[in-house]
């Protein structure tokens, strides 16, 4: 699957994936609280968050040049500034200030996304190995290790002030994990002579599967707490278990992905995995009890594992050498937007329909990945 060898060299990139997990883990299973901090409502909530993608989207247009001028620190710098920016959330006690902590949380997530999947996709065509599941394998883990920490210290009554700074010093740890003698990135920026070759329609579709794969995926972590405790009556520790039930179940599913990576067709592992993923949905919609949410949830990691890492892969693959860095920039940037749209979308659904009915959203959401596949393995010829 992988080798010890090839480990040492994913280091920094694995190190800056379970970051992100961590951090976003934590955030995810810290929502019923931070909510009950500020005094809002589940749309109110979706609306105060809107801010996030704005900022990310914003980071990811210009993570190229950051990552040009900071050389082999940019990964570094960007993981500790991520680290830093998610102490920010827990503090902002009083509405108006909640959106820019929030603003900083999504520019330093959004700038670390785009550094970390070049490193991961230059690792891969130089090594001539896939690393991309693991990569994402990382993160989930890392997820599902903030999450279920979260929940720990909530019920030992800790508040959003000191689990997220505290769970902000861990990812800083990680950040120092990242730096590395070779870490510079490759053909982030376009040349000024006109030579760089043209990106075409691979990154912007591939960026469309993975916005989807995102939207479901984090909008189902972000909202599964809240589900679980308000629509089902769990606890806050059964809430916490929500999203570390899907992030634990990508991980392991993420590394039967990297087993999986060059020997099923990639086109057929992202249409098997939406099949998959849309009917875990449809069953934490319809579930009556936080167990059977946890049987849709673990369905859901299963089928959309895969989703994501394998998208990026054949961005990377299908990309001329000197674009690639751009092209997973670009792929990055369109599939973010599902990142972080998709928690406040659904939180704005919810707000008007039910959190069931967001669930039946994100289940039909995936249903469009059928549609772009067959696009994309097109682009080949």
């Amino acid at each position: 699957m992988f080798s010890r060898h090839t480990l040492a060299h994913s280091r920094a990139a694995l190190a800056a994936f379970l970051a992100m997990g961590v951090l976003w883990g934590t955030y995810a299973a810290e929502l019923p609280d931070l909510q009950a901090m500020l005094g809002v409502t589940e749309a109110e909530l979706g609306f105060l968050i809107f801010c996030t993608p704005i900022a990310a989207m914003s980071a990811m247009l210009v993570a190229p040049a950051f990552g040009a001028v900071t050389g082999r620190m940019a990964l570094p710098l960007a993981v500790a500034l991520m680290a830093l920016a998610f102490a920010l959330p827990g503090q902002a006690n009083v509405v108006w200030l909640f959106p820019l902590a929030m603003a900083c949380t999504g520019a330093a997530t959004g700038l670390t996304d785009v550094l970390m999947n070049a490193r991961v996709a230059a690792i891969e065509n130089q090594r001539g190995v896939h690393l991309m599941n693991l990569s994402h394998a990382a993160y989930s883990f890392g997820y599902a290790g903030g999450a279920v920490l979260t929940g720990v210290l909530r019920g030992a009554g800790w508040g959003p002030d000191w689990v997220m700074g505290t769970m902000a010093g861990v990812a800083l740890i990680c950040a120092v994990l990242t730096v590395e003698a070779d870490g510079l990135i490759e053909g982030l920026r376009r040349p000024k002579d006109g030579s760089a070759p043209r990106l075409g329609l691979v990154p912007v579709i591939g960026g469309g599967i993975v916005l989807i794969a995102f939207t479901t995926e984090n909008a189902s972590e972000n909202w599964s707490a809240l589900h679980i405790e308000k629509t089902l009556g769990g606890s806050p520790e059964q809430g916490a278990l929500g999203p570390a039930a899907l992030a634990l179940t990508m991980g392991f599913a993420r590394l039967g992905g990297q087993w999986l990576a060059g020997k099923v067709d990639a086109f057929t592992i992202l249409r098997v995995g939406a099949v998959v993923a849309s009917l875990g949905a449809l069953i934490v919609a319809a579930a009556p009890t936080p167990a059977l949410a946890y049987v849709g949830l673990v369905i859901t990691g299963i089928g959309g594992s895969v989703l994501a890492p394998t998208a990026f892969s054949v961005v990377g693959r299908m990309s001329e050498p000197e674009a690639r860095a751009r092209a997973i920039a670009r792929a990055t940037l369109l599939g973010y937007f599902g990142y972080f749209v998709g928690p406040p979308l659904l939180g704005v659904i919810a707000g008007g329909f039910g959190l069931r009915f967001a669930f039946v959203f994100a289940a039909s959401l995936v249903g469009m990945i059928f549609l772009l596949v067959p696009i994309l393995a097109r682009q080949r010829t």
